[in-house]
């Protein structure tokens, strides 16, 4: 017997109790005919161990069972003597074999058929022999005993699994007289059919927001006066409603191991005149901590169709207690306690629910967002409250609840999701035009990176060893200009997405793209020269030309940080930060042009090969080449900050 036929018992319904255990009959069938089909291959390959076995390994998944190491057992069986075979685990099979089929049996014996008599005396029959010597042997009898399906030769468990199976079928088919909307009704009243199908209206209603998840199967009978109707909500836990409903009045009893859950579910009924009784607990030693939390409420409706709307709304409500705990526990992570539950119940009164959120990705979703916004993973620990003030972190997360659940309904791709959810977190942390500037220095320390990999392998190619680092450093900056391409995109994305406005840094990454373009054919050429280094003057000709352009992609990074700050009022050293980065740049760019002129006049002396002379040639222009974006980038941001100082 389940946690939830258990309650179902515990409360005082036993005509709810044999469909429940009918379902879990009909499961320990399958179960039981794999287990049968097991011993059978498992003999068959002790048998003929030169034969491959026979794999059951799809059996086992339909019929429920995820223990993977039960396809191991026919490959690893051998015939011990004529009648002996060593089977792994086969007393553990035996005793699975024997609890299926006494699950199986339960539901007949609650039935109260006549045929019941018969199935126990044979059931007790069977126990009564021994099905396993030890833990890893059966003899041919003993299989004989389980595996048997010839009549003629005495009774067997798999002939007891046939004929009580045909027995479930039967009952399954006399209790379910009608599918109501989804609902299992059985021995119900012409009157009935309304109410329940209020309570479905409201089921269906909010059921493709548990998505793929189960549960929610609903089953109502009448016991004498009142209708019964009862959800099993998840198939986890000791989680089931039960509802009676007695002319207008409707009394529901709520059963959860968690206590919080519990309290949540009440307070979903604020706005109808319902009356809870005492929260009770209650032990049962087979549950998970042995104790579940039971809840009683009762409305009564002033007339049909007040009632109808109260059962149509009960019924809408369950799908939010679905993982409802795993969800609150993901949400501690972002938010506090209260918070979190004050997020929960606007879900469930939005209609949105949390399954949408859980399923793609939960807490790790918001993370991930962070972890964009801020270009740096956040601190181990740290909530999502941390970083923004903790109404505006509830409203964020109100937003990726109702995107979650929207697009998961209308089956977006989840890359749109994620999307959505970083330019959302994006926006709350700052204006278009901080997310712009942070681009626009996330593509400047790109172009850091790249000038610093150029120099690096100008560098290596003084050593003996040093073309592999050459070539490392050539597909590194491969994947770093195709990222500082993402950027430039995005930045026009959120171009767009702002109606047009403040494009001007959007403007100066399409510039400053050029300059990454540059560095990266650099290191590309560098990678073309065989392995003989060209000669000492034109290396040490391109070195000064790399070094300047680092530190001027340097000067470029600090020149856009402090144009952050730079405003009318802004403190004079702001300013004059600012102007001297870009003096730098304008400094270096003259110094790159002799530098360049160096080069070539090395060049002209220079006895290398064509390979050598080439790619150096290249390199050169490529790094004059990104010196000269660098000096136009440059002077494009100084005119647009000083124009809106003057603007302000």
């Amino acid at each position: 017997m389940t946690e939830k036929t258990r309650i179902i018992d515990a409360l005082g319904e036993p005509s709810l109790l044999l469909p429940a255990l009918l379902a879990e009959a009909l499961g320990a069938n399958d179960r039981a005919k794999y287990y049968l089909s097991l011993i059978q291959t498992a003999r068959a390959h002790a048998c003929n161990p030169e034969r491959p076995p026979a794999s059951l390994g799809l059996e086992r998944v339909a019929a429920g069972i995820g223990d993977e190491n039960l396809d191991n057992i026919p490959d690893n069986s051998r015939q011990i003597d004529t009648d002996l075979f060593h089977i792994p685990s086969a007393d553990a099979l035996c005793g699975r074999i024997s609890a299926e089929l006494e699950s199986m049996f339960e539901p007949i014996r609650n039935s109260g058929e006549d045929v019941s008599v018969p199935l126990a005396a044979r059931l007790a029959a069977l126990h009564a022999q021994a099905w396993c010597d030890s833990a890893d042997t059966l003899s041919a009898t003993q299989i004989h005993r389980l595996t048997s399906g010839d009549r003629d030769r005495g009774d067997s468990a798999h002939l007891l699994v046939m004929d009580m199976h045909k027995v479930l079928n039967r009952l399954q088919a006399r209790i379910a007289s009608e599918d109501i909307d989804g609902a299992a009704t059985y021995d119900t009243a012409p009157g009935d059919r309304p109410l329940i199908a209020a309570f479905m209206r409201g089921v269906n209603a909010t059921r493709p927001l548990k998505f793929d998840h189960p549960g929610l199967g609903t089953t109502a009978t009448r016991n004498g006066g009142r209708l019964i109707l009862q959800n099993d909500i998840g198939t986890t836990d000791a989680h089931v409603l039960v509802v009676h409903v007695e002319k207008r009045c409707v009394t529901l009893t709520y059963t959860d191991i968690h206590m919080q859950r519990l309290v949540f579910f009440q307070s979903l009924f604020e706005h109808w005149a319902v009356s809870w009784d005492d929260t009770r607990s209650r032990t049962d030693r087979d549950l998970e901590d042995g104790v579940y939390h039971m809840g009683t409420g009762r409305f009564t409706a002033n007339n049909e169709a007040g009632l109808c709307d109260y059962l149509q709304f009960l019924g809408s409500r369950l799908v939010f207690l679905i993982d409802w705990n795993r969800a609150r526990k993901r949400l501690r992570l972002l938010l506090p306690k209260k918070e979190s539950l004050g997020l929960l119940k606007w879900a469930a009164d939005e209609n949105l629910g949390h399954m949408g959120w859980l399923r793609a990705g939960g807490e790790q979703l918001v993370f991930d967002a962070l972890a964009f916004a801020a270009q740096t993973p956040p601190a181990f620990g740290s909530r999502l409250d941390d970083m923004l003030e903790r109404s505006r972190a509830t409203a964020f997360m109100q937003f990726v609840l109702r995107v979650c659940s929207e697009s998961q309904q209308q089956g977006e791709p989840e890359d749109m999701l994620r999307d959505r959810i970083h330019a959302e977190l994006v926006s709350c942390f700052r204006s278009t035009r901080h997310q712009l500037i942070d681009i626009a220095a996330e593509h400047a320390a790109l172009a850091v990176e790249l000038a610093s990999s150029v120099r690096d392998s100008l560098l290596d190619l003084r050593t003996a060893d040093g073309s592999s680092r050459i070539a490392f450093n050539a597909e590194r900056a491969k994947a770093w200009e195709h990222r500082a391409d993402e950027l430039v995109n995005l930045a026009r994305e959120l171009r767009h997405s702002g109606g047009g406005q403040n494009d001007f840094y959007c403007t100066l990454l399409e510039s400053a793209d050029d300059i990454t373009d540059e560095l990266e054919e650099a290191a590309f050429h560098l990678s073309l020269i065989p392995g003989t280094p060209p000669c000492t003057a034109l290396l040490d000709a391109l070195e000064g030309l790399a070094g300047m352009v680092v530190g001027s992609t340097q000067e470029f990074l600090k020149a856009l940080e402090c144009a952050r700050n730079v405003r009318r009022g802004c403190p004079r050293e702001e300013l004059q930060d600012f102007l001297e980065a870009v003096h730098q740049i304008m400094a270096a760019e003259r110094r790159s042009d002799d530098a360049h002129r160096s080069f070539k006049r090395a060049l002209i002396v220079a006895g290398d090969a064509f390979p050598q002379r080439f790619a150096s040639t290249e390199c050169a222009r490529n790094l004059e080449a990104a010196a000269d974006a660098l000096l136009h980038t440059a002077l494009k941001l100084r005119d647009h900050v000083l124009a809106a100082m003057l603007s302000e």
